[in-house]
């Protein structure tokens, strides 16, 4: 049996300007050899484990607002300083050059933003941001301040992704006009530490803050409300109000080989349907139907993402073989089909015949040599691109949280990608770009 499979685990192991950053460039980072300053903020999960793929550079700041959830990582770089709030590191540690994101999805876009004007290279967990317009900002920011920027979806890095477009731009399935991806997984039940929520309800219980947690600036731009451990560490992912669901989570990933095989711009349509809708927590599941124009020579294409469940097993997909375990993508074309996992990888070609007889093109797309998180180093210290550079991950973010907001609304809606709106359904733009708490601003 063939199981088309990639643990996280095994991918860790495989006002500023231009003129600033030609300077950080040329006296920071003279040469190849030289190492680069780096802050890791948001370092008690995920970020902990980017800073260990980045320990050949100079790790030489830490910043979270709970050290207690931080500890370990906090220990193992005692040569760092440690900061609780990211401005005031920004504007009062001088030797950093660049910065490693890894706070909760609601903080994505304010502290990258104001990483960027400090003229600092970015490097920032996926989904980029928690709106569609945090998106587009962030995109138009690394344009201007002209910083190495990469989103944290690794599977952007490794060899599968690149045999499914080389795959496919050698015409191995012929046209392509339908692709299923999926993410079986789901975040139900909400909450953890011994409390959950039936209905995804906001927990009426107000216990105590950790004394250590300063919770205001966790919550950061997002609406005030009370601690409570099921928002943090660990579970605010669920929640609407800080994390985006399994799409910002798998989205982020499993739609990035199809994003980038099939040279998607944005999408004209939105239509959605859940079970388990409410206002606080992502629904149970959903299934989101986007519909894409003609690009080019390629046809009109329809994708349907599937969470917390899958699409119907293929006819054509041999008995032997496995669905990717968690998710993956399935590519319909006229002369077969092509299947990968949830980053991308292990694509195989169906019916298993194909794939046997398939002569492969010549490799044309560059590989990476090292991690995602190396790739962006080396693009900080020559100044060429990251291959998930804000330009290229900004728009994949739009994308997935487009399918957010059609979940939001359950409802079907169309999209002006030109000028960030909702053309028919009104309601449905103020998921475009959400209000801010006072004090905040991007």
């Amino acid at each position: 049996m063939h199981a088309i499979s990639m643990t996280r685990r095994r991918f860790l192991g495989s006002t500023a300007t231009v003129t600033a950053f030609t300077m950080l460039s040329r006296q920071g980072l003279g040469g190849a050899n030289d190492k680069l300053n780096i802050a890791g903020i948001g370092v008690g999960g995920m970020g902990a484990a980017n800073l260990q793929a980045l320990e050949s550079q100079n790790i030489v700041a830490l910043c979270d607002v709970d050290p207690d959830y931080a500890a370990a990582t906090l220990k193992r770089y005692p040569q760092a300083r440690v900061w609780t709030d990211y401005r005031e590191m920004l504007a009062k540690q001088k030797d950093i050059e660049a910065v490693v994101i890894a706070t909760p999805d609601h903080t994505h876009a304010v502290i990258s933003a104001a990483s960027m004007r400090a003229g600092k290279h970015v490097y920032c967990q996926k989904p980029l941001t928690h709106d569609v317009y945090e998106a587009r900002q962030l995109a138009r920011l690394a344009r201007e301040t002209g910083v190495a920027t990469q989103m944290g979806n690794q599977g952007h890095s490794v060899e599968g992704i690149r045999s499914v477009c080389e795959w496919i731009w050698d015409g191995a399935i012929g046209e392509i006009r339908t692709v299923d991806a999926w993410c079986d997984l789901s975040y139900y039940p909400w909450g953890h530490a011994g409390w959950s929520s039936k209905w995804g309800t906001r927990p009426k219980e107000t216990p105590p803050v950790p004394p250590k947690l300063d919770w205001d600036l966790w919550l950061g731009p997002a609406p005030e409300r009370p601690y409570h451990p099921a928002y943090h560490p660990a579970v605010w992912r669920c929640w609407w109000d800080f994390g985006c669901g399994m799409m910002g989570d798998r989205g982020a990933h499993t739609l990035d080989a199809v994003v980038w095989a099939l040279k998607l711009g944005p999408p004209a349509s939105i239509e959605a349907t859940s079970c388990g809708l409410n206002p606080d927590t992502h629904p149970l599941s959903a299934i989101v139907t986007y519909r894409f124009p003609a690009r080019g020579s390629q046809p009109p294409l329809r994708l349907t993402w599937y969470e917390g469940t899958r699409p119907p097993r293929p006819d054509d997909m041999d008995d032997a073989l496995e669905w990717p375990p968690e998710g993956g993508a399935l590519f319909n074309g006229t002369k077969g089909k092509l299947v990968c996992g949830v980053y991308g990888q292990e694509p195989r070609l169906l019916p298993q015949s194909l794939h046997q007889e398939y002569q492969r093109p010549a490799k044309t797309l560059p590989r990476v040599s090292g991690s995602h998180e190396m790739d962006w180093v080396r693009a900080c210290k020559t100044g060429q691109p990251a291959g998930s550079e804000f330009a290229y991950s900004g728009p994949l973010t739009e994308t997935c949280l487009l399918g957010n907001i059609a979940k939001r609304v359950d409802a079907r809606i169309e999209w002006d990608a030109a000028n960030l709106e909702v053309t028919n359904l009104a309601e449905a733009n103020r998921y475009v770009r959400t209000e801010y708490r006072a004090g905040w601003s991007l």
